[in-house]
């Protein structure tokens, strides 16, 4: 039986180029206009938007409905369902897809304790299984074990945009950007933390190499690379100052674009890495 993946844009997934996926938009509100992630507002219209507002946007979870009106669609053409969202932590969006599941055989719902190109790459996994053949099922089993080895860091380009959530005050964010201070971040159980701090991007660079190589890398499995805001100038330099880190990576690094659901809170000019730990 084929499978019909489903995923939310909280992955960042744009012309992703395969028939078989779905991508449902999350809400993304500026001053009380809504806008449909990626359908009605693109990366660049999101940036545009947050470098001129003195407010930070909010982002919507998915309603159960939306779920259950793909579900249908393809049980329709007599497909199973692979539902792959946001992090439970970060979203209600897995609990919207839950309640969307529970009426129907052959659909499974995986939680990706993830955001941005750390959900991007089990959606990856999820067409590489399928690809090979297996089945709802044993993609669904494979995701459940292998989620726990995504690894995501990334470097922040500014501390204005955790001011302006709330996550640290005025006073540690001004200290901050006078001495540039560039946050690391990675997710954690599915949460978002603070991983150390660099003066600077070029240490900030080296912090994520140095990270990548403490963990090490399963060259096997997908990997993505991403950036906020309009540029991918600096994630390309990141790209080439650390080939040695990818050298074993027989194919191009893919590079993609992130958006308003992890954009809202870090802000334009952030670089990130999505890689599976070795088993």
């Amino acid at each position: 039986m084929s499978i019909r993946i489903i995923a939310d844009s909280g992955s960042d997934i744009v012309n992703y180029g395969r028939e078989e996926l779905t991508v449902l938009p999350m809400t993304i509100t500026f001053q009380g206009v809504e806008y449909l992630d990626s359908v009605n507002l693109s990366h660049r219209e999101f940036y545009e938007k947050l470098v001129e507002s003195d407010e930070l946007p909010t982002t919507s979870q998915i309603a159960p409905y939306r779920f259950e009106e793909e579900i249908k669609k393809a049980k329709d053409k007599g497909e199973d369902v692979l539902i792959i969202t946001i992090s439970s932590e970060l979203s209600g969006t897995y609990q919207s897809a839950c309640i969307a599941a529970s009426d129907y055989e052959g659909v499974r719902v995986i939680d990706a304790l993830n955001v941005a190109v750390g959900e991007r790459v089990l959606v990856d996994r999820a067409f590489d299984l399928m690809d090979q053949g297996k089945t709802l099922d044993e993609i669904a089993d494979d995701l459940d074990e292998c989620r726990n080895r995504v690894r995501v860091l990334a470097v922040l380009d500014t501390l204005e945009y955790l001011k302006k959530g709330g996550r640290i005050s005025p006073a540690v964010a001004f200290a901050g950007n006078v001495l540039n201070i560039k946050p690391v971040v990675t997710v954690e159980e599915g949460k978002v933390v603070l991983l150390g701090k660099a003066r600077g991007s070029k240490q900030g660079n080296n912090f994520l190499r140095q990270q990548c190589e403490k963990t090490g890398i399963d060259f096997s499995m997908p990997i993505c690379l991403g950036y906020t805001g309009f540029s991918d100038e600096m994630i390309k330099k990141y790209a080439h100052d650390s080939a040695v880190l990818w050298k074993d990576y027989k194919e191009s690094l893919p590079i993609v674009s992130i958006g308003g659901t992890i954009g809202t809170h870090v802000g334009p000019g952030a670089i990130a890495v999505a890689f599976f730990e070795p088993r």
